[in-house]
């Protein structure tokens, strides 16, 4: 029996009948080449032609990319599975305790040592403090699916944990914004950090729409795609013809993103690449504590690689797009708070791309065999080939 009968063609798909469906075998390869690349062309452009960022942030040319990035993973998503993630509460509830309780209180005590004044040799920063505070406590619900894509991760299982906890993000971003930078500092005799504040009005609705945006556009968009696909013309034909000719452009896209995302931010860093070296080392361990402790939780419970990655990632990124804009709401586009959060995905896009190859590493080193728990339905995630 040929190899076409005998597996489903898809996005990992390496058979020599369907080559690499993702068609980008130089893109693919050199990608953190490329990630670099972007990044100098887009702090150059926005360091020699400030005026360039008008009319990104006019027509939200980073809100385009990011939708546009998204938009692969999630049409290739396979929604009939969503009821089984769901329903599996051991990787939700620990995907709830990563997020909800070890994320926030570590991003808190990052914060502290760096920008408290505690530590000899590091001065009191209350406005990068309680940037680091604002991102802490915005979890993940858009770059996530792309680290995990590249990681070979389940999309479905990185889909339903990212509206998982995109509800929660609804219900307590303001509320644990409050606790972390308006009731812990004080409680702990640091009231010097937020000397002057009394309250932070971040309504829910201002969650929502971020949400609304950046999660329920490219997610409304993929679920149309793959229902109107899928039954105007057949599952096989829309993962073997549809989804290679749409899987490039989560590439693409992540390059377009970064090049005017740092574009905007060009002539910062150029001015204070001290300050944004200082706030890059407390984002740094904490992207990288946080994908190790969660990816070893996600093992630990007996998750399969897929699963395990999926959870790693989504506890390890976070949402710098809704941090940003409470940033900038609150204290204005000009203030260091604002600024700190700005220099967030400045960082988090190399560090993230970093750790993509430290999953992949992981998977290969790992014996996977017997861990089994979040394993979905064999005919929709394991592509198999001849003896």
């Amino acid at each position: 029996m040929s190899s076409a009968e005998v597996h489903d063609h898809g996005p990992n798909c390496r058979c020599a009948a369907c080559g690499d469906p993702r068609s980008m075998d130089v893109l693919d390869k050199y990608l953190t080449v490329w990630i670099f690349g972007a990044m100098a062309v887009g702090v150059g452009l926005g360091s020699v032609a400030p005026s360039v960022t008008a009319p990104i942030r006019e027509f939200h040319l980073v809100e385009v990319g990011l939708i546009l990035m998204m938009y692969p993973p999630l049409a290739k998503a396979d929604y009939s599975q969503l009821p089984t993630v769901f329903s599996n509460w051991r990787v939700l509830g620990l995907s709830l305790v990563q997020n909800w309780f070890i994320g926030p209180t570590l991003m808190f005590g990052l914060a502290v040592v760096f920008f408290s004044g505690l530590v000899p040799g590091l001065p009191a920063r209350p406005e990068y403090f309680l940037g680091l505070v604002f991102i802490g406590m915005a979890r993940c619900i858009a770059m996530v699916l792309v680290w995990n894509e590249l990681a070979e991760g389940s999309t479905e299982y990185v889909t339903g944990l990212v509206a998982f906890n995109s509800l929660f993000q609804i219900l307590t971003y303001g509320v644990y914004v409050w606790f972390f930078a308006l009731v812990l500092p004080p409680a702990l005799g640091m009231e010097s950090l937020v000397a002057g504040i009394s309250a932070f009005d971040v309504a829910p609705m201002q969650v929502f729409e971020a949400i609304a945006v950046f999660l329920g556009v490219p997610f409304a968009a993929g679920f149309l795609t793959r229902y109107v696909g899928t039954r105007v013309k057949s599952e096989r034909w829309y993962d073997d013809e549809f989804v290679p000719k749409i899987d490039p452009l989560t590439l693409v896209a992540l390059l377009f993103t970064v090049i005017v995302m740092f574009a905007t931010q060009g002539g910062a860093i150029v001015a204070s690449p001290g300050d944004v070296l200082l706030i890059a080392v407390p984002l740094t361990i904490y992207f990288v504590v946080m994908f190790l402790v969660s990816f070893g939780m996600g093992r630990s419970i007996g998750a399969d690689y897929s699963t395990t990655a999926a959870i790693g990632f989504t506890a390890a990124s976070n949402n710098f797009e809704l941090a940003i804009a409470v940033a900038v709401a609150v204290f204005g586009v000009g203030s260091g708070v604002a600024f700190a959060t700005v220099v967030g995905p400045l960082i988090e896009v190399p560090v993230l791309l970093a750790l993509v190859n430290v999953a992949l590493y992981l998977k290969r080193r790992f014996d996977w065999t017997d861990f089994d728990t979040g394993s979905l339905d064999a005919s929709t995630t394991e592509r198999t080939t001849d003896d």
